[in-house]
């Protein structure tokens, strides 16, 4: 008992502490800040913006230093046609070498450029995927959010209809203290509150695992209690025309049109393998060797030397042609796949937008309906309490307002879910 009465005393404080809130403006800012995906998207564009550069393309002078130094021993036996022998056992002998060598490339079938010009599509294109996959995480963290208001107004439903079944039970229980209620309208008004309530705590946990789900979209690393104090509204000025008029610009197609111009590219850099080659060279070399023995004993040469070299491509079992051939494919695939995608972004803004009106056509029909099934429960509960009604007509119209209430919840859930898709296809989503 006394450990009971510390654990009371150790938490009761707690109890009294509010709940920290999240908007959805919070939600959204906190997930373009540490969201995984959006980081590594981020960091694909970086890799990207790194490798355009003409160095990579192989546009820029390359220069290297070499140094080398060996040091041997060996038996020396030399004649020479003076008559002279040389034998020297174990002869030490040092090479030394050393130069700086510079190189660029004059032409080659301007592959350097159809490089550079790849390369600026690719980050082009991983600009692209970074602005698609933060649209893609905003409308993630919305649908959550939402979700997790919806399940909250379940959780008032099933609250208002617990009421109902307590009440019933009150009534019941007064009639049968004054000997006007049977005991199996008692013991069934019983089970109806204790199932009522049931379903409250399961809703309770669903609406805590949702509120989780949020956390880790928001790529939080701890996990806390916290309260959403939203309504679900949606904006019903959205057209069709408008969202299938913007799906020419959506980052996800632009994207695929980029990927048409790297395979173009592809095809020009496999080309200029067919054309001649000329570099420039240049350098300064440095050789000295030393010797204990031998005709020479000390050979020592330096200076630059400047040169040009070209090489012409032959033959190579037409190698080069069937890679052109293999990228004008490509080409032709990503033109396939970029007509594709546009193809069903254009069906699911469609499908998307139908779901969208006829949600909203819906919901003001709904609304009426939850407000007369509201009316209703009070008018069969007074009827019920002088007798003019059966328990029966009480669950009858319990039942026609929880499903009216979920039903209208639905619908503006689905209304918004359908927006949030339509701006995300028309890259409206955190503007």
């Amino acid at each position: 008992m006394k450990k009971v009465l510390l654990y009371i005393a150790l938490f009761l404080p707690l109890l009294g502490i509010a709940q920290p809130s999240i908007t959805l403006k919070s939600a959204i800012d906190t997930t373009l800040k540490n969201n995984f995906d959006i980081q590594i998207a981020a960091n694909n564009l970086e890799i990207s913006k790194s490798n355009n550069k003409f160095g990579v393309a192989g546009g820029l002078p390359s220069l290297s230093l070499n140094v080398s130094d060996n040091q041997s021993y060996i038996d020396v036996n030399q004649k020479l046609n003076t008559g002279v022998e040389i034998k020297k056992p174990e002869a030490t002998s040092n090479s030394l070498s050393s130069g700086i060598s510079a190189g660029m490339t004059l032409f080659n079938g301007f592959k350097v450029w159809a490089t550079k010009k790849r390369l600026g599509s690719l980050q082009q294109q991983s600009e692209l995927q970074l602005n698609n996959q933060i649209q893609n995480s905003i409308a993630n963290v919305m649908a959550k959010y939402y979700d997790i208001v919806r399940q909250q107004e379940y959780l008032k439903i099933m609250k208002t209809s617990l009421d109902v079944s307590q009440k019933k039970l009150d009534i019941i229980t007064e009639k049968r203290n004054v000997g006007m209620a049977n005991d199996a309208d008692y013991l069934q008004a019983q089970i109806d509150v204790n199932t009522a309530k049931q379903s409250l705590q399961s809703q309770q946990a669903v609406v805590e695992q949702v509120k989780t789900d949020l956390l880790q979209l928001m790529s939080k690393k701890q996990f806390y209690m916290y309260e959403v104090t939203d309504t679900i509204l949606t904006d019903n000025s959205i057209q069709l025309a408008d969202v299938t008029t913007y799906l020419s610009q959506n980052p996800q197609y632009l994207a695929t049109e980029e990927q048409v111009k790297i395979n173009e590219q592809a095809v020009k850099e496999v080309s200029a393998l067919r054309y001649p080659t000329l570099k420039l060279t240049g350098g300064y070399n440095v050789t000295r060797s030393q010797n204990s023995a031998g005709l020479y004993l000390l050979n020592q040469s330096y200076g630059p030397t400047v040169g040009v070299t070209m090489a012409v491509p032959l033959y190579n079992g037409n190698a080069y042609k069937v890679q052109k051939d293999v990228a004008q494919i490509n080409v032709d695939n990503a033109r396939l796949q970029q007509e594709s995608l546009l193809n069903t972004l254009t069906s699911g803004a469609v499908k998307t937008y139908q779901s969208y009106s006829s949600a909203l056509k819906q919901l003001d029909s709904q609304k009426n309906t939850i407000e007369l099934s509201g009316k209703l429960i009070n008018v069969i509960l007074q009827r019920f309490q002088v007798n003019q009604a059966t328990i029966l007509d009480v669950k009858a119209a319990q039942a026609s307002f929880e499903n009216t209430g979920y039903q209208l919840i639905n619908l503006s859930y689905a209304a918004k879910i359908a927006e949030i898709e339509l701006k995300r296809l028309m890259y409206k989503l955190g503007n």
